[in-house]
């Protein structure tokens, strides 16, 4: 894919909301489509970028189950593109609803160990606000519903050093 298809993918991924005036019905149902469309033409060979590309594009707090798509692009990388993907949408996973980085990393840890490994070896290594930050989310996320299951906590591990 080209990095054409990760622009477009964040750029779609923005979905019209209910509450938006300005953005037509067509238009939105444009957008939509696309993304689907965008997000169905994954194979898993867009490597940790495309990883970051669909993260990133997880923006919207009502999908209107066009993120299904999405959901079901990332189980197609492989393990390692996809834990090295997550870290490099830190600044993304941290600010799009907590919904959606749930849902992410809920992802990560059923995709299996050599994601989480992976995951966790890319965070180990990244700067101290990255650790930081995913620290909290994961925190977050733990003490909720997404990972709060026994089977699901204390699996991203967020190096304190």
């Amino acid at each position: 894919m080209s990095s054409n298809w990760k622009v477009e993918i964040i750029e779609c991924g923005d979905l019209v909301q209910d509450d938006d005036e300005v953005t037509s019905q067509d238009e939105a149902e444009l957008r939509w489509n696309r993304y689907v469309e965008l997000a169905d033409s994954v194979t898993g060979d867009e490597g940790s970028a495309g990883v970051a590309a669909i993260v990133c594009s997880l923006k919207a707090k009502e999908d209107y189950g066009a993120y299904q798509s999405a959901h079901a692009a990332l189980s197609r990388f492989p393990g390692k593109d996809l834990g090295e993907g997550v870290v490099q949408a830190t600044s993304d996973l941290l600010v799009i609803p907590k919904d959606n980085s749930g849902n992410i990393l809920m992802l990560l840890v059923y995709a299996g160990t050599v994601a989480v490994n992976s995951f966790n070896e890319a965070l180990r290594v990244a700067d101290q606000g990255t650790r930081s930050g995913f620290r909290q989310l994961i925190e977050f996320h733990e003490s909720g519903e997404w990972l709060s299951d026994a089977t699901r906590r204390n699996v991203l591990m967020v190096p304190r050093v």
